[in-house]
């Protein structure tokens, strides 16, 4: 069985709990993960203020592609700057009309909502996003899940959403991700 893949979208603000549990957790599971920096490969600082090193950049991991799922950190200043992107538009697009699973955690969902991803469905976010979240249904539950978008209202419960990803069907980590 070939390993599934990941790609994690990482920029300046980002919440670092939000990116590195869900890459620990998914590595450690067999998931084949490549963090993408948005504006390169050079260390990206974090909301605070922890500096992490992409494995490559955003335009090099596009041609890596297709990957199972594109996750969103969130992170206000990190949301927006992802928000902001055509690049990252582009990407999330793709991944919606392949129906490939897109993750968004925290902030991250008010990403989908700039790039017009998921209009329709049921979408939990952050509560102090919630004005920006529209033509979707706020949802007060721990995670989401809708088509092929999942999300997920706050960093402490990364590696609760990350678990519930259905990436496989056997696999080490069969317990939590499962279709």
């Amino acid at each position: 069985m070939a390993s599934k893949r990941a790609l994690i979208i990482l920029a300046k603000g980002a919440e670092e709990i939000e990116t590195v549990v869900p890459v620990d957790i998914m590595r450690r599971a067999g998931i084949n993960v490549t963090v993408a920096g948005l504006t390169g490969k050079d260390p990206v600082q974090c909301s605070r203020d922890v500096v992490i090193c992409p494995d490559t950049s955003l335009e090099e991991a596009r041609k890596q592609g297709p990957y199972d799922v594109v996750v969103l950190p969130g992170g206000n200043l990190g949301a927006q700057n992802l928000s902001e992107s055509a690049m990252v538009k582009e990407v999330l697009k793709e991944q919606e009309s392949r129906k490939g699973l897109i993750a968004a955690i925290c902030a991250g969902p008010t990403v989908l909502m700039a790039h017009e991803i998921g209009f329709g469905s049921k979408i939990t976010a952050h509560p102090l996003t919630k004005d920006k979240m529209t033509n979707v249904t706020t949802a007060t539950q721990r995670t989401a899940w809708r088509g092929t978008a999942r999300s997920s209202p706050a960093e402490g419960l990364a590696p609760a959403s990350s678990l519930h990803w259905p990436l496989w069907k056997h696999s080490a980590a069969r317990t939590w991700l499962t279709k």
